[in-house]
């Protein structure tokens, strides 16, 4: 079974074919979140700090960090992305130990990341243009960590599923040249808006399975891409992410506050046997007097110890 192994300064977390759904919170990234970008731009981190702590709280395995502000001053990102992504790394991991996910498309921002970051991240991303398979994969072999692989390069982002695939594939087939085991590439196969493409979910079921059998890698995807466009998005996301569990992904970048949607991975997990004993779904979904039983029954025991 491939196994890709993420680290935090005192965690541990898996991503495989036969661990749990790995829920990579997507919050900590300004792109589309203008109050957010203002924020940074300022100084002003205190969202930052509310979105790590809350995202783990409701279940983040991993957190995404993405520095990606636009500086009205300063737009040059390869001189303003390093030094944030130092920051947010340092603050996030002040607030939360869990493993992160470096997030850039600035290579030296991802070397910023990986100087400041503790334990092993994930990095992402490597694409299948030349220019970024010869400037990241060494990085990525220099720090020894693995590396999310976007199945896209010069001619863009095809329709066609094949082609993605083959896209992939390349991109393992060169991490492997630079010693990058394929355990350690995670492929984003590439979620299209479902209301643009009707066949995009089914083309994503059909290229993770494949991933999985011939290319044997972990694979993710930005989970909220298939609903783009469409009224109620959390209800098709809640929707998508079980099938695309059950067709043998392993991880998504999400966002874990939303109920519908994380409820929808732990019923996944249950399904698949990836929950032991339905531990974590009970956990979750007793009725709320018990969870407020169990919790006062908590503090009397704690008070009768104390005493």
């Amino acid at each position: 079974m491939t196994r890709t192994t993420v680290e935090s300064r005192s965690r541990t977390a898996i991503i495989g074919f036969d661990e749990p759904f790995c829920v990579i919170g997507e919050r900590i990234n300004p792109t589309g979140r203008k109050l957010l970008a203002a924020e940074l731009e300022a100084g002003d981190f205190s969202t930052v700090e509310k979105d790590a702590v809350e995202q783990v709280a409701c279940g983040a395995t991993m957190l995404d960090v993405n520095a990606g502000v636009v500086y009205n001053s300063n737009p040059d990102p390869n001189q303003t992305e390093p030094p944030l992504m130092t920051r947010l790394i340092k603050l996030v991991q002040q607030r939360v130990d869990v493993p992160l996910c470096i997030d850039s498309s600035v290579p030296g921002a991802l070397e910023a990341g990986l100087e400041a970051c503790e334990g092993r991240p994930l990095v992402n991303s490597v694409t299948g243009e030349e220019d970024r398979l010869e400037s990241i994969l060494p990085l990525v072999r220099k720090y020894n960590v693995p590396v999310v692989a976007i199945s896209n390069d010069d001619s863009g982002i095809s329709e066609d599923p094949d082609v993605r695939f083959e896209v992939a594939r390349k991109i393992v087939e060169r991490a492997l040249d630079h010693g990058i085991p394929a355990c350690d590439v995670v492929v984003d196969p590439l979620v299209m808006p479902i209301g643009a493409m009707a066949t995009a979910g089914l083309q994503v079921f059909s290229l993770v399975r494949r991933l999985r059998t011939e290319l044997h890698v972990n694979t993710t995807c930005g989970a909220s891409n298939v609903s783009f466009g469409l009224p109620n998005r959390h209800a098709i996301n809640a929707a998508f992410l079980p099938m695309a569990v059950g067709a043998g992904m392993t991880s998504a970048i999400m966002n874990p506050v939303r109920p519908q949607e994380m409820n929808a991975i732990r019923a996944a997990n249950l399904l698949l046997n990836h929950d032991r004993n339905g531990a974590n779904w009970i956990k979750h979904n007793k009725p709320q007097s018990t969870r407020v039983q169990s919790a006062n029954g908590t503090r009397r025991r704690r008070r009768r110890r104390r005493q």
